[in-house]
């Protein structure tokens, strides 16, 4: 067994673990994009990026594909998290504004601008359905292709592959196709209408160290029951 701390808490889990399921197993929420249980982790999205280690020698990682390790220091929560994050999400709301995935993460995370320059793509890299069609449906009809900004997912040189049994499984779980948002301006490019808001005591208190990470917010629900 590995003994690791989590965001204060002594933890024991099996070797091989990765930080993502101790903290879920802790029931620490850590959002994810292009994880997916079934399938191997890729870490592309960045999203579940945690602190580890101690200042001013800490750093980020991928939770989904970092393995515990004995005496490892595990923030989950941290403001410098947290704005790694906001900036994640802000650059992958640019880029395909249309997917309700992205759009609840947004408006999650308290996101409620848009600074960067829009796009309307209708990829983000993720892997997901690579990852899927090998995987799990054992057709490996598609692939990436093409490296930096010229790097794309589809079959072979574009020619219609002999082994795709137009399952529709890449389909199903690519979070840009699955559900579109109507909003498609830049000045409205964030939603919304389909998330709760995140708790206002995490603007207000300001832990750098460790920040809300529960989900629901306790303080909310009191709040709210009064």
């Amino acid at each position: 067994m590995i003994t690791l701390k989590i965001n204060g808490l002594d933890v024991q889990v099996e070797k091989g673990t990765t930080l993502l399921e101790a903290a879920k197993f802790l029931g620490f929420p850590i959002p994810t994009l292009c994880f997916m249980e079934g399938l191997s982790p890729y870490g592309a999205c960045r999203l579940c990026v945690v602190e580890i280690g101690k200042e001013p020698n800490s750093k980020l990682v991928t939770s989904c594909t970092y393995p515990a390790e004995e005496g490892l220091i595990v923030r989950t929560a941290s403001s410098r998290v947290l704005r790694a994050r906001k900036m994640i999400l802000e650059l992958l709301l640019a880029s395909c504004p249309q997917s309700k995935v992205i759009q609840d993460l947004a408006s999650a995370h308290n996101i409620r601008q848009q600074r960067f320059k829009q796009e309307y793509e209708d990829c983000i890299m993720c892997g997901l359905c690579v990852r899927m069609c090998e995987e799990q449906m054992m057709a490996k009809a598609i692939g990436f292709r093409g490296r930096g900004e010229n790097r794309s997912v589809g079959t072979p040189f574009d020619i219609k592959s002999d082994v795709c049994r137009l399952c529709g499984a890449c389909m199903y779980i690519c979070p840009v196709c699955q559900l579109r948002c109507t909003y498609n301006e830049p000045e409205k490019a964030i939603c919304g209408a389909c998330a709760n808001l995140s708790p206002p005591c995490v603007e207000k208190e300001q832990f750098d160290d460790m920040m809300c990470y529960m989900d629901p917010c306790v303080a909310c629900e009191i709040k709210d029951n009064k």
